[in-house]
């Protein structure tokens, strides 16, 4: 999902988890000199590579660098490698190639010269899958390529009800202790990337109908729920059942948790995930120490986080 109301093809955030050294009267949204980096990680976001010449985005109204993504990436590598503390990790947020590849039956190509990019980078990477994915590959593709990075996945022992199912790609993993990050699949529910016999096809296209009589699937047009378009998705009720547990033993075990998904945000209503059709498992939980990272990086709680933020301008 290219997010045509922001000018900038790469949208590069990097964070530093800090802790707050506590006087008598602390300001949770502030950071004392006595703040000491705990670690930190890189987010990166709608890569979206083609190797085709600049064009311009479905509206047309903003230039796109199919090509020039590559080099920002590249930079992106290149300074995480020189940070002084090296990241963990990395964060993918998706759409990392241009769905075009598939027009011109370039996917894997273009698939592998960007994970030839990432292999210059000397910490691991966690993939989340976008839009973009699904317009070049099925499901079943994306979950025996590279994109998949589960087996970066933590397991709890005794604890099996926070092992996620087979069924949506989506895990959890601990880069420094009482801190876990949690993947989720914004795609468990869609039209996109799965065979239109199956059952699961049919229950998302139902779903999809009954809020969206369109022809065209991909136009909000006189929708009172515009988000209900064909390029977004939703989670399934067995995925949030599955981040509920998970969340209740990490606020059970007082760990902070980061919820990094596909980049869905709330402007335009038209890219945000499919609403109504689940429940929001993680209020009932009683967390208060979750931190969403998305395009946007919204944050549920900002007390000890520091970001500078780094922009490429498509101009």
């Amino acid at each position: 999902m290219f997010m045509t109301w922001l000018s900038f093809l790469l949208y590069l955030v990097y964070l530093e988890i800090c802790l707050e050294v506590m006087d008598d009267k602390p300001n949770p949204g502030t950071l004392s000199e006595n703040s000491e980096r705990l670690f930190s990680f890189g987010v990166i976001a709608d890569i979206q590579y083609a190797d085709l010449e600049d064009g311009y985005n479905f509206q047309g109204n903003r230039r796109r660098y199919y090509r020039h993504s590559l080099l920002h990436l590249q930079g992106a590598i290149e300074d995480w490698n020189k940070e002084s503390s090296t990241p963990c990790c990395v964060l993918q947020l998706g759409d990392l190639i241009d769905g075009y590849n598939a027009q011109y039956k370039a996917s894997e190509k273009s698939l592998e010269v960007v994970m030839n990019a990432f292999k210059m980078l000397e910490v691991p990477v966690h993939h989340i899958w976008g839009n973009h994915e699904f317009y070049n590959f099925s499901r079943d593709y994306l979950t025996n390529s590279k994109l998949n990075t589960k087996f970066l996945e933590d397991q709890i022992v005794h604890h099996p009800e926070t092992m996620p199912s087979e069924n949506y790609y989506a895990y959890h993993f601990v880069p420094f202790p009482k801190f876990r990050f949690i993947l989720l699949d914004a795609y468990d529910l869609s039209v996109l990337g799965i065979d239109q016999s199956s059952p699961k096809y049919q229950q998302c296209m139902k779903i999809l109908r009954e809020h969206n009589p369109n022809v065209e699937l991909n136009s909000p047009q006189g929708l009172s729920e515009p988000h209900f378009v064909q390029f977004n998705g939703g989670f399934s009720q067995e995925q949030l059942n599955w981040l509920n547990d998970v969340l209740t033993f990490s606020d059970t075990h007082q760990e902070k948790v980061v919820i990094a998904i596909f980049p869905f945000t709330q402007t335009p209503l038209t890219a945000c995930a499919w609403p109504g059709t689940t429940e929001t498992p993680w209020q009932s939980c009683g967390l208060t120490s979750a931190w969403w990272v998305s395009l946007l990086v919204t944050l549920m709680m900002v007390a000890t986080l520091r970001i500078l933020l780094v922009c490429t301008m498509s101009t």
